[in-house]
């Protein structure tokens, strides 16, 4: 049975093109990272901002109606 080739410790080239490999891999997965939590932030702050307008909007339904203020959480 024939062992598998490892590669030369002392390949410096082969090393080198490995390890940019690697980095350009470990970027990526950071800016994908990144980009995860950018859209989680911005959709979360949409979701917020719906809500916040549709509270005013029934505050000011309520002010027009004659309507005591309520204090809502």
């Amino acid at each position: 049975m024939s062992q598998p080739s490892r590669p030369n410790p002392h390949d410096y080239a082969s090393a080198r093109r490995g390890a940019e490999h690697l980095r350009r891999e470990a970027v990526d997965e950071l800016w994908r990272g990144a980009d995860a939590v950018l859209d989680r932030v911005c959709l979360d702050a949409s979701a917020r901002l719906a809500r916040s307008t549709q509270r005013l909007q029934a505050r000011l339904r309520r002010h027009r109606a004659g309507a005591a203020p309520t204090l809502a959480a």
